[in-house]
């Protein structure tokens, strides 16, 4: 043993030894430990757990290691005397073994996690207990939860544990929202990408969970959509976690929460863990935070400031932004309106990103081209829904690969679609007479509008047609039973796969009989 380097790391580690030393303690229970899980069961990062690892004596099996038995009495000195910070709800989680073996399988089988994203996916147990925490905190019989971004599936463990709460999930990746709708456990999906809004039917919930980028930029951003999602008097949870060697980047955070005026309630150490994020110790914080008179002012004030660029890695990390240049053979002369961010000597009307989302854009608009940026890709579809006019043409950063055979499904029924290089066009289609087509036709024409509105006069005079007279109610009975999730939704916030599924809800209302 070394003794005098093991002295040495933990007197340079003071009174923050006691990760190094839990560390210490799991490497002489015995059992053999890969790096990973050192640093995952520990929360020390792993640049901490390679330097213990440099000045003990260990035996290796493959990745995995340990102190040889003979020698863990001469490291008894150095473990931590006491163990690490009380987790509240550890002694509920065995009452709970049925709900954590469906999590594992849930969680095996999500859809693989994207770097541009910062995703890291938090461990079953992790999920699991943050169900549990909600419930020992808060009374949630008749409570709403909105989690804003879900990568982790915190939405199915609540569902699980609650079932009598009412979960919506806003996320930018499509995937993750179609594999929430394939579990059949009731949470509400829609679609968002946070930088251009949060959708207006997700409002007034009681709770908001958060796991963002840990950059300033992206808490910020989270947490302020979070608030946006909230009653006045509602708790933002935050996960968020720092390495204990980087405390300037947690108070670079901690002020972004600052700005917004939050109160802290609670902070529970090291309460999330996740398979990967070893840079942090695979651990982050769990802040409960609380809106006080002066944050909705300062989110209204600073939401809609917050860069594009929020992520640590790909396109829009932090490191990265760039203005976009002028696509190659653009002529003003062509178009009519100018979406997104062009630059400014081009003498045409213009519209943000997010207003173009956000309501209905009421000039000249037959003739669209937009600027579509880096990282923002997975908002094509609805930017293009968003149109009302003949022709529409989005010119991405780079050549869009997949995109083409993700559009049809979608949005096949109003627009014929064509890539040309790192564009698409897209040309509307003349209404068609066949009955379901004709309805799902309206139905993504009038993207901004609520869907269950619109299907709802368009089941109303197919049935006249028919020599049938429909009520509203019998029309919205109808909808609900062939898609209970299309309430409160409008076709910009939904889901692809539930866009690519109208067709065939559509025929369901025409063919059930109203009640």
């Amino acid at each position: 043993m070394d003794r005098d380097g093991v002295n040495a790391l933990l007197t340079e580690a003071g009174a923050d030894s006691r990760r190094l030393r839990h560390a210490l303690m799991l490497l002489c229970d015995g059992q053999w430990w890969t790096l990973a899980e050192l640093v995952r069961r520990s929360a020390t990062s792993r640049r901490g757990v390679e330097a213990l690892l440099r000045v003990v004596e260990l035996e290796r099996r493959g990745e995995t290691m340990r102190v040889p038995m003979a020698h863990t009495p001469d490291y008894q000195e150095f473990f931590a005397v006491a163990p690490p910070p009380a987790d509240p709800v550890e002694h509920l989680v065995p009452h709970y073994a049925g709900v954590l073996a469906r999590l594992e399988e849930l969680v095996a089988g999500a859809p693989r996690a994207r770097a541009e994203l910062d995703h890291v996916s938090a461990t079953p147990e992790t999920v699991l207990r943050r169900a549990l925490l909600l419930g020992a905190r808060f009374w949630l019989p008749g409570a709403r939860l909105l989690c804003v971004g879900d990568h982790d599936l915190t939405s199915l463990a609540v569902k699980l544990v609650h079932p009598e709460v009412e979960v919506s999930v806003v996320d930018i990746d499509d995937r993750v929202l179609g594999y929430l709708d394939d579990q059949g456990l009731g949470v509400r999906t829609h679609w968002a990408d946070l930088r251009l809004g949060l959708p207006a039917s997700v409002r007034e919930h009681d709770l908001a969970l958060t796991d963002p980028p840990y950059t300033p930029e992206g808490v910020g951003l989270f947490v302020a959509r979070a608030v946006e999602g909230l009653r006045d008097d509602g708790r933002v949870l935050l996960a968020y976690g720092a390495s204990e060697r980087t405390p300037m980047l947690a108070l670079k955070v901690q002020n972004s929460l600052s700005d917004l005026n939050l109160a802290y309630e609670a902070m529970y150490p090291d309460f999330n863990r996740y398979f990967g994020a070893e840079a942090i110790g695979s651990a982050a914080d769990l802040y409960i935070l609380r809106p006080t008179t002066k944050t909705r002012p300062a989110v209204a004030a600073r939401a809609e400031r917050y860069a594009t660029a929020i992520y640590t890695h790909g396109p829009q990390s932090i490191e990265s932004a760039s203005a976009a240049p002028l696509p190659a053979g653009f002529d003003p002369a062509d178009w009519d309106l100018l979406v997104g961010d062009w630059p400014k000597e081009i003498g045409l009307p213009r519209v943000q990103l997010a207003t173009w989302l956000a309501k209905p854009y009421l000039g000249n608009q037959d003739r669209v081209a937009i600027a579509v940026p880096a990282g923002l890709e997975a908002a094509l579809p609805r930017l293009i829904l968003a149109s009302h006019g003949s022709k529409v043409r989005a010119w991405l950063a780079a050549p869009p690969a997949e995109l083409p055979a993700v559009l049809s499904p979608v949005l096949g029924p109003l627009f014929s679609l064509r890539a040309d290089g790192p564009a698409v066009e897209a040309v509307r289609l003349a209404r068609p007479a066949e009955e379901t087509a004709a309805i799902v036709w309206r139905l993504l024409d009038k993207a901004h509008a609520k869907l269950v509105n619109t299907w709802r006069e368009a089941l109303i005079t197919a049935h006249r047609q028919r020599g049938a007279e429909l009520t509203k109610n019998q029309a919205r009975a109808l909808i609900t039973a062939a898609a209970p999730w299309a309430d409160g939704l409008t076709a910009l916030e939904a889901p692809l796969d539930r866009l690519a599924a109208l067709p065939q809800a559509v025929r369901a209302s025409l063919d059930l009989p109203p009640s």
